[in-house]
């Protein structure tokens, strides 16, 4: 029986709410498809860095380096800025593990209504393939003066040929394996360096996967078609900033930000991938039992994918279509009543 060693990290508010049926849910996988899960906890959070100084421990990187996966709940709090919580703890582990490709799947399923009425259940499934190295999200830069009226903030962004070349051969692929449409988002008209920069990049990747058709759009008029259009997409390849935004777009098309997964990958799997639910803490409903599972329950599918376990990933996916098309089972955010328990048992007994 394979054995595949998980890091947990719970984090703030909801995510240790979360956390728990995903487990729930990998160990029922696990005793039916024939692999076991041994599980490391770590309290790297808001919480410690307010008691300690710190998100994670000076050795932190080195204890997660064996691990096999990581799963990560939620990071965030009031009373910590957000740049220290993120710059802290996530974007070291992404960046020190080379975890270049942010995957973020979107789909509108039977049961969901969306906000949106063009997006109807069937028709939408979009995956944001977001750059997650560098990009917008760079260290270099400063502030001078600070304080005075001529007080100043500079920040650079940093695209290289080989992290751009990298994401977009990701996104080539994985389109052609899908229904080989790529769409990247650019904003060439305005920035003048940077995106025709990046233009010039997907024309040359596109160039070698002549069987994947392809088009660019400006990030704001993507945005809008998101919106008005959301079934023409495919795979959406975009930079750190954009690709960010855009997958909280397509999750909040397809009814909650509740459900939306996301994958921090290697592909080169050199480096422990991170595995992530995108919405957040949620403090404002931490510790009252009602956070929707569904985020961290489908990014735990993801990272079976990832391991190795195409056959136990589609049951999660499966289930997760049963339970909403099949069932009146709903958290808050879903408009029902059901508690995060009550929603992971009606997911179970359905697996």
């Amino acid at each position: 029986m394979t054995n595949h060693r998980i890091a947990l990290i719970p984090g703030d508010g909801i995510g240790a709410e979360v956390l728990p049926p995903a487990q729930q849910v990998l160990d029922v996988l696990g005793r039916r498809h024939g692999f076991s899960l041994s599980y490391t906890s770590y309290d790297w959070s808001c919480e410690r860095y307010l008691r300690e100084g710190a998100m994670m421990p000076a050795d932190g990187l080195d204890q997660l380096r064996d691990k096999d996966a990581i799963l990560l709940g939620a990071v965030g709090y009031p009373g910590v800025p957000d740049h220290v919580s993120l710059w802290g703890l996530l974007i070291p582990i992404r960046r020190s593990f080379r975890q270049y490709v942010n995957l973020r799947p979107v789909r509108v399923f039977e049961g969901i209504d969306s906000p949106v009425r063009g997006a109807r259940p069937g028709e939408v499934d979009i995956v944001v393939v977001r750059e997650n190295a560098e990009g917008e999200y760079s260290e270099i830069g400063g502030r001078l003066n600070q304080g005075t009226s001529e007080e100043l903030a500079v920040q650079e962004a940093v695209f290289t040929r080989a992290g751009v070349t990298r994401v977009a051969d990701y996104a080539f692929s994985l389109a052609a394996r899908r229904r080989g449409k790529v769409t990247s988002a650019t904003k060439s008209n305005g920035i003048i360096h940077t995106m025709p920069f990046w233009d010039e990049l997907i024309a040359e990747r596109a160039a070698e996967h002549p069987g994947v058709a392809w088009d660019q759009e400006h990030i704001d008029a993507l945005a809008a078609k998101f919106v008005l259009d959301p079934a023409r997409f495919d795979v959406v390849v975009a930079s750190n900033l954009f690709g960010d935004i855009l997958s909280d777009l397509a999750a909040a098309v397809a009814g909650s930000i509740g459900i939306a997964p996301a994958a921090n990958l290697n592909p080169e799997r050199d480096f422990p991938s991170m595995f992530e639910p995108v919405h957040g803490s949620a403090p404002d409903i931490a510790g009252q039992g009602i956070a929707n599972p569904l985020g961290a329950i489908w990014s735990a599918a993801m990272m079976l994918d990832h391991l190795g376990h195409p056959a136990a990933a589609r049951d999660v996916t499966d289930a997760i279509v049963s339970v909403l098309a099949k069932t009146d089972t709903r958290t808050r955010d879903l408009g029902g009543t059901a508690t995060t328990a009550e929603f992971t048992d009606m997911l179970i007994e359905l697996l």
